[in-house]
């Protein structure tokens, strides 16, 4: 009798136990299938049809790495080169970098090593620093050895780390809404994204859902430009970072994610400064662009209401103007 009153629970835990194994065994098929089935990159002759401005693309070769850029302007006017954040890419300057040339200047947008439709080696260290000689010998190879630079978010360190390193090669500096340190790196996404092995099972499912990209977008941009947020944005945001490089390249960045130095060495930034903020910005907080001021000498800050993270798309034609009349004025 004892035994018989033992069999119901033991059947529940057996019936527990299988659920759980066959949850387990659909998850790691699930993983095997998306890691085996993902392309190994993405070539630019099948999507430079729906790519932004793909009239305005241009290849070159920095360090052996095939680098896409974008360029608008006269070859003969004012160097402007503007460096994007993580996860972006040229995309992010689709709408002020064409305003920037109508004021006058030959504006540069190169998409980072790692990102957009720049090559995506797994050799490469992708840190702020690896990614500022980069910029560097990029502007070399391209015959520019002086330039207004602009650096939104995770490119803000990349261009501030570049005027404290090689300050002759920067005319003025502009920070839009920069990383000055590693606060993101508290972020729950970057937190996974650093445990072994966890990293790279999670980093191409998240880095390809659309549902997880425009709830990041909602929080990136301020409510009252929302409306941005359509099915193209979110495409090609998604579109260079589809592919088993691409994945790499994000969870390499954050694992080498190290920024402190620029707020930490800020004070030592010597050319004229412009810092643009979005007011409602909630991913480098307003709080970041105050410390810079304090800390530049000389530095502006300018403030736009109704903005978040991206003044550049967020308020295109108001962040176009305010840049261009400080490369011009000072």
């Amino acid at each position: 009798m004892k035994i018989a009153g033992k069999l119901p629970a033991l059947q529940q835990n057996m019936k527990k136990r299988d659920v759980a194994l066959a949850v387990a065994g659909g998850v790691g098929a699930a993983v095997a299938i998306k890691l085996l089935t993902r392309p190994a990159t993405v070539d630019w002759d099948d999507v430079k049809d729906v790519v932004a401005h793909s009239d305005k693309s241009h290849f070159v070769s920095v360090d052996g790495m095939r680098v896409h850029y974008q360029e608008f302007g006269a070859a003969t006017d004012p160097p402007i080169l503007l460096i994007h954040g993580y996860t972006a890419s040229a995309y992010v300057w689709r709408s002020s970098a064409p305003m920037l040339a109508e004021e006058g200047f030959r504006v540069i947008a190169p998409d980072l090593i790692g990102f957009g439709y720049s090559e995506k080696p797994r050799w490469f260290e992708y840190s702020i620093a690896a990614q500022s000689r980069m910029i560097s010998r990029f502007m070399d190879r391209i015959g520019i050895g002086r330039a207004n630079l602009v650096g939104s978010s995770y490119g803000g360190a990349i261009a501030a780390t570049i005027a404290l390193q090689e300050p002759e090669r920067v005319e003025k500096l502009i920070l839009v809404d920069s990383v000055i340190n590693d606060d993101l790196k508290n972020h729950p996404i970057m937190k996974l994204a650093s445990l072994p092995g966890l990293g790279e099972v999670i980093t191409p499912f998240v880095a390809d859902s659309r549902t997880y990209l425009k709830a990041r977008m909602h929080g990136t941009l301020a409510p009252a430009n929302h409306h941005l947020i359509d099915e193209d944005r979110v495409e090609s945001v998604l579109r260079p970072l589809r592919a088993a490089d691409g994945h790499h390249s994000l969870l390499a960045t954050s694992r080498n994610w190290s920024a402190n130095h620029v707020e930490r060495d800020a004070h030592l930034i010597t050319q004229p400064t412009l810092l643009v903020w979005g007011e409602e910005d909630s991913v480098t907080p307003l709080d970041d662009g105050y410390t810079l001021r304090d800390s530049i000498p000389g530095s502006r800050l300018v403030v736009i209401k109704d903005c978040g993270h991206v003044p550049q798309e967020e308020r295109s034609d108001l962040f176009s103007k305010i840049v261009g009349e400080f490369c011009v004025t000072g």
